[in-house]
């Protein structure tokens, strides 16, 4: 199903009781196609949501209420809209478990049927809530760097690398990263993380390029592949990882991470804006 025939952008009715129906899937080669990836993927990765609005009613019917941590592998055929995720979560609202077990297998096998690949999921308890802390995005800052911007729509000519120098390993973060809804153009506003080995990049033509989404429209999953490809093709990394954190909207936060080397999944730790 495509973008413009899910609940976003359109009037909704909040359905307190467990419906898995509400779950909208989108498959994602639609917009691989458009970075004319078809086959094999360049990356592997996941996508790690978490979800702050959680609650239901234990069979006495009192509310309780946990965290969640949902793991997406990026090979997953779809990926589920964000509002229709947020409308399924709160269709458990005035909906009796026996408890969190009951939610957890709910939502796994709900969720794993959505995006067509089995989904992990850790749930984080109330009196577990003082153990959630905040870190950010480690990395050399690109937003030190006083520049001129010019362009706000994605621009890979800009980005170049010094293929006659000796190669480096770094690791790049800007938190001015931001991009619109795929169909509301809603502002969806993130930090980035760019770990490579290879030809150095040039961090001012980076750091344009990063703010060139400013005004693009697309889901997180698909800006993070986009800087992903271009990066690839433009610079030409042996090495290459982008991971994203964005905030958070509708009680969840999206973050996708894409690699081409193996090595340690990113950390999953709510940075400052999220």
């Amino acid at each position: 199903m495509s973008a413009d025939q899910s609940p976003l952008g359109k009037p909704s009715s909040y359905i307190s009781n467990y419906t898995p129906t509400l779950l909208f899937p989108i498959a994602r080669q639609e917009k691989r196609a458009e970075l004319g990836l078809t086959g094999r993927l360049p990356f592997f990765g996941v996508d790690i949501w978490n979800a702050y609005e959680i609650s239901w009613l234990n069979l006495r019917g009192k509310p309780q209420i946990a965290i969640a941590t949902i793991t997406v592998p990026a090979d997953s055929p779809n990926i589920v809209e964000s509002k229709s995720f947020k409308l399924y979560l709160n269709s458990f609202n005035q909906t009796k478990l026996t408890g969190p077990d009951a939610l957890l297998h709910l939502l796994q096998t709900d969720l794993s049927q959505a995006v067509g690949a089995t989904v992990h999921i850790k749930l984080i308890p109330q009196d577990a809530f003082s153990t959630q802390g905040l870190g950010e995005l480690d990395g050399l800052l690109l937003d030190r760097l006083d520049i001129d911007v010019s362009t706000y729509s994605p621009a890979p000519e800009l980005l170049s690398a010094a293929h006659d120098a000796a190669p480096v390993d770094e690791t790049l973060v800007s938190h001015l990263l931001k991009s619109n809804c795929l169909v509301t153009g809603q502002p969806d506003w993130g930090s980035v993380q760019i770990q490579y080995v290879g030809p150095q990049i040039n961090q001012e033509n980076l750091l344009r390029y990063l703010i060139g989404f400013r005004e693009h429209n697309e889901f997180h999953e698909q800006c993070v592949e986009r800087i992903f490809v271009d990066i690839m093709r433009q610079c030409q990394p042996q090495k290459l990882a982008v991971y994203a954190r964005y905030t958070r909207r509708g009680g969840l936060d999206i973050n996708p991470w894409r690699s081409n080397f193996s090595g340690p999944a990113p950390v999953n730790i709510r940075t400052a804006r999220q």
